[in-house]
């Protein structure tokens, strides 16, 4: 059965949600699933925005033809050409095969390599460029480009008419969406920012620069309406929400606060962890998160980076080297960029405590970070002729978010 709903004037959502996927690009746990988005314009010609996962490729064509309601499907325009959004390509051209592929230049290479079968539809697409637009009657289609957001044929289509901005995977999140589709209709901040920023920090949080551009272009725009390709889509409080994609993007902290992320063979280290936690709390230090990484995921973690502006990291010495779930994350906030931030560090190691110093020179790869002088030091197991050394690491730290 067909699940289709609008959500402005001419404009019908014909996405669809994954609930069985488990990991999101094979890499990032999605308990609650994903929602792969997609938009239908209904105007003297119509046009479809973008396609979906081939996971919900049945469910997706049966919405764009109830959509259509027996019109035939003048032009597809391709913002993003990533196989969650455009795997349903060939399905399109051989179920209304009169359609006009829309895209940029940089979407063409790909095009052929993805579907090396459909290259007279590719020869024949209309090839728009920044500020082109496409007429579709009392629509019009302005196009704005968006290069490494996050890949590099990325553009972003605005919709005069109604003032919506169809933005890629720009503005999306994790988790699939239920019988709401606006962002306005569910609890965002407690459901969804999270999922969301975890989403950004590790598919987008690289391009920051990137980003900002594309936030200075979408400032000239009057838009009332954010339609992206994953998650609820926004027609109140934009603002709020682009706020947040302001301060991620210049990899400034969300919160002035604390994230402990600890790694911990036999329970020592993540000790010496809590012991740090429960001070900072005795400190007067709100809302402290602490994550186990050889549990949490390390898209979580990351995420929870995104957020403090002071992150303490514990780590035992292992094999004369760092335990390797710390390393993991340590190269993950290597790969992405982040900045801005405040360290401070807690080691562990029985005869040869090594992780701190570790520790210290994989964080001199990130711009604009300090590590706190101020250290743990723990041999075995942390005890009571330490509780000093555990008060002065817990007030460096308070400090840092207390300033």
């Amino acid at each position: 059965m067909y699940n289709i709903q609008t959500i402005a004037p001419d404009i019908v959502y014909v996405g669809a949600s994954d609930r069985r996927l488990a990991k999101f690009e094979n890499l990032f746990p999605i308990p609650r699933g994903v929602s792969y988005n997609s938009y239908v314009i209904l105007d003297e010609k119509t046009a479809l925005m973008d396609t979906a996962d081939v996971s919900v490729g049945a469910q997706f064509l049966e919405n764009v033809a109830a959509a259509l309601n027996g019109r035939g499907l003048d032009y597809l325009v391709i913002d993003h050409m990533e196989p969650d959004h455009a795997a349903m390509i060939e399905a399109v051209l051989l179920r209304w095969p009169g359609v006009q592929i829309v895209c940029n230049a940089k979407t063409v290479p790909m095009l052929k390599a993805f579907f090396p079968g459909d290259t007279a539809a590719i020869d024949a697409a209309l090839l728009v460029k920044e500020g082109d637009t496409l007429e579709l009657g009392k629509h019009s289609l302005s196009f704005v480009m968006a290069p490494m957001v996050h890949w590099p044929e990325v553009m972003m289509a605005f919709d005069t008419a109604t003032g919506t901005l169809f933005s890629a995977d720009a503005f999306g999140t994790f988790g699939a969406l239920g019988g709401s589709l606006f962002a306005d209709e569910v609890n965002f901040e407690r459901d969804w920012l999270d999922d969301a920023r975890r989403y950004y920090a590790n598919i987008v949080g690289k391009y920051g620069v990137q980003v900002q551009n594309v936030l200075k272009k979408a400032a000239g725009l009057a838009i009332q309406t954010i339609a992206p390709l994953h998650g609820p889509i926004w027609r109140k409080d934009l603002a709020w929400f682009l706020g947040k994609y302001d301060l991620w993007s210049r990899w400034e902290a969300e919160d002035k606060g604390v994230v402990v992320l600890y790694g911990s063979l036999y329970g020592n280290t993540a000790s010496a962890a809590e012991a740090v936690a429960a001070q900072l709390g005795a400190r007067g230090v709100a809302n402290v998160k602490v994550l186990d990484l050889s549990v949490a995921d390390v898209s979580e973690a990351v995420s929870e980076c995104w957020r403090a502006s002071t992150i303490v990291l514990a780590s035992p010495t292992y094999n004369g080297g760092l335990y390797p779930p710390v390393a993991a994350l340590l190269d993950d906030l290597q790969s992405l960029g982040l900045q801005n931030r405040t360290f401070a560090l807690i080691e562990n190691g029985s005869w040869a405590p090594m992780s701190a110093r570790l520790m210290s020179a994989k964080l001199e790869g990130l711009k604009n970070c300090t590590v706190l002088e101020t250290k743990l030091t723990v041999r075995g197991a942390l005890n009571a002729a330490q509780d000093a050394d555990v008060a002065a690491l817990a007030d460096a730290v308070a400090q840092t978010v207390k300033a």
